[in-house]
């Protein structure tokens, strides 16, 4: 079966839904690090968690086409190696035929609702290591926020340590995004001061019964020149995550751009910040962010 528009995914879906695993099986694909050694990565994750704003506009995610054409948009760009994001976003990109020689990063866990009282205990509600390997995806990816004054903290740190280890398992690489986090007024807040970016680095670094498949997603820290002895808290390999700009796109650019000169830095995974810039340009946003790398 040939690529589809994406006015045809309902009907293929309905019809057909044999397709999506006919679309992973014959999908071309390419090693993690290529040739340059860098990782350039479009998420797209946010909307199974619920959070759909950006740019100030609460439900900016919420239209599927719209995103579906910025992803495929940004995925066509030269420099841009894949994409992470849940099943119901990475199966409307096979069957649109984007994910051919790309990395396809597959979200574990969604279950800690955006604004929701059970958010810290973040269970792993997306791909399990087995559906990424079944499907012969690339990598999976793992959020790791830690309140200690949360105990939800801990069911999700266990159920990120299985994941480490079912994810070895399969000999497939696994991106741990850790926070130390905290409630303001009743919101989860990341703490980014470089003191706790050490911290959970160093908590992330040793979960489950082996590191070696294991990467770290990581912020820039409030000052990015704290960054360069805050990654020596550990060896795995680094990609900064893109995070909001709050309306601030060159401000964002210069602080990637100061920690990926850093040795275990490997690239960059942005999704809202690339795929809705403030100026509406999706392309110039992400040759930009590949420019850096």
């Amino acid at each position: 079966m040939s690529s589809i528009s994406i006015r045809d995914l309902s009907a293929v879906r309905a019809g057909h839904p044999e397709a999506i695993a006919e679309a992973a099986a014959r999908r071309a694909r390419r090693p993690l690090v290529g040739g340059t050694g860098r990782l350039m990565i479009v998420a797209a994750d946010h909307p199974a968690r619920g959070a759909l704003g950006t740019g100030g506009s609460p439900l900016a995610m919420a239209n599927r086409a719209g995103l579906l054409e910025r992803l495929t948009l940004a995925l066509s760009r030269p420099g841009v190696d894949g994409v992470l994001a849940t099943a119901d976003i990475l199966e409307d990109l096979l069957l649109l035929g984007a994910l051919e020689n790309k990395i396809v990063m597959g979200s574990m866990n969604r279950g800690g609702l955006y604004g929701a009282r059970f958010e810290l205990d973040d269970r792993f509600t997306g791909y399990r290591a087995q559906d990424i390997a079944r499907l012969r995806f690339d990598a999976g990816k793992a959020l790791l926020r830690i309140d200690y004054d949360d105990p939800g903290s801990l069911s999700t740190m266990v159920a990120t340590a299985r994941a480490v280890d079912e994810m070895a398992g399969h000999r497939l690489p696994v991106f741990v995004e850790p926070f130390i986090s905290r409630r303001v007024g009743g919101a989860v807040t990341n703490d980014l001061s470089a003191e706790a970016v050490t911290r959970s680095i160093a908590i992330a670094s040793g979960l489950g019964g082996t590191s070696a498949y294991t990467w770290l997603k990581l912020p820039v820290a409030e000052n990015p020149d704290d960054m360069a002895w805050v990654a020596e808290t550990s060896t795995l390999p680094v990609v900064l995550l893109g995070g909001e700009t709050n309306g601030d796109q060159d401000g964002a650019y210069e602080k990637w751009r100061t920690a990926l000169r850093l040795p275990t830095v490997r690239g960059l995974v942005a999704g809202r910040s690339l795929l809705y810039p403030a100026d509406g340009d999706v392309a110039a946003a992400v040759d930009t962010a590949v420019g850096l790398l």
